[in-house]
């Protein structure tokens, strides 16, 4: 495997969102197992750039600000697709569409999805929807997401802690997040529930633990969602709808330290396959 050069809208640094919490994690085991990682925003990208890394392999997360010019150059590349969402929609929310499937007027990037070497799905729940919409070969579910060790290890620790009888629910801005919807399921349910603000990481980790529930009703399709494998890691009961890929995992049954178990193997494993992916 060759250098690498990681393009994406934003790093964690900049926004520390889920997708750019697993990207941080990839790039940092790359280079651990001994890989050089240049990362570069997708928006300072240029074709000078990706012709004079042609030897290298390039993985794409989110890539909004890409221009086209750029994704052009990379037709003849060795790129990996790191999705995240639905890029390959026009409005970005396969929910707007029966069974989540768009008409063909609506499917935008699909060059550039077609010439990836494969496009990498957090979820079957999410490559399901990426190949009923594109109708490619190259769709590939890698079934999970990225921690740091001692994020695993936090996370199994709070999972031994005894919780309060009551309902967590991230307050977040994010209209699709649905915090709205979740409070008023609460009110609804008569439940006791706590808005877990945005914290610092660990921070967030345990007020959102010290509940026995999450509550998260997303009005698109997570392609897995952190929040809800964080929460599950924690040992905590899970009541969502539809629309997160991880419920439908056959490891979704799995809580606390058994569930952390599994993501510390995918620590090897999702690095291992973006190897093999460039072989």
């Amino acid at each position: 495997m060759n250098d690498v050069v990681f393009i994406a809208d934003f790093f964690v640094n900049q926004v520390p969102g889920g997708g750019e919490l697993n990207n941080e994690e990839l790039i940092n085991i790359l280079i651990k197992r001994g890989h050089k990682v240049e990362k570069i925003n997708s928006h300072l990208a240029t074709t000078e750039h990706i012709e004079n890394n042609k030897n290298s392999n390039f993985i794409v997360a989110n890539f909004i600000n890409l221009k086209t010019n750029v994704q052009s150059a990379l037709k003849d590349k060795k790129y990996i697709i790191y999705e995240h969402d639905h890029k390959y929609l026009l409005n970005r929310n396969p929910a707007t569409y029966e069974s989540f499937l768009a008409p063909s007027e609506e499917i935008i990037n699909f060059d550039f999805y077609k010439n990836a070497t494969v496009t990498v799905c957090q979820s079957k729940f999410h490559e399901n929807i990426v190949e009923k919409n594109l109708k490619l070969d190259n769709i590939v579910n890698v079934g999970g997401n990225l921690w740091p060790v001692e994020i695993l290890d936090f996370l199994e620790e709070i999972s031994t802690k005894a919780k309060k009888r009551a309902c967590s629910i991230m307050a977040s801005s994010i209209e699709h997040k649905n915090t709205a919807g979740a409070i008023k399921y609460c009110k609804f349910k008569k439940e006791k529930y706590e808005l877990i603000p945005a914290l610092s990481y660990y921070s967030f980790l345990e007020r959102l633990g010290a509940n026995d529930t999450l509550i998260f009703l997303p009005k698109t399709p997570e392609t897995l969602s952190r929040i809800v494998v964080e929460s599950r890691m924690m040992g905590m009961k899970i009541i969502t709808n539809g629309f997160v890929g991880a419920s439908k995992e056959n490891w979704f049954k799995l809580k606390g330290k058994a569930l952390v178990d599994l993501m510390r193997h995918r620590r090897e494993e999702i690095p291992s396959k973006i190897e093999r992916y460039f072989e």
